[in-house]
């Protein structure tokens, strides 16, 4: 599947920093699917991009800029191309 989305075209810049396992910066995100404190599912300009761990919250999260920041034990990063679907806020703002 190829991944679409109107919000932000894929030669957006995206940049993942993460610092010792504890907090992982990302840029180029367009929507936050879910969030609980065991994963983070959120749309980038390169894809669906998972985040899972343990005690995992959002620290900052800014959809104007694209930037997202979550601290907490990180265990895995993954990608996948899924076709966008309507995000968590924007099911909430409605």
């Amino acid at each position: 599947m190829q991944f679409e989305d109107k919000n932000i075209p894929r030669d957006v810049p995206q940049n993942i920093i993460m610092e010792n396992r504890s907090k992982i910066s990302v840029s180029g995100v367009s929507d936050v699917e879910n969030f609980d404190e065991g994963s983070v599912v959120l749309y980038t300009s390169r894809g669906m991009l998972t985040v899972r761990g343990a005690g995992l919250h959002i620290e900052r999260l800014s959809l104007e800029t694209g930037e997202l920041a979550v601290e907490g034990t990180i265990n895995g990063v993954e990608y996948s191309d899924e076709i966008r679907n309507e995000g968590f806020w924007s099911r909430l703002f409605r």
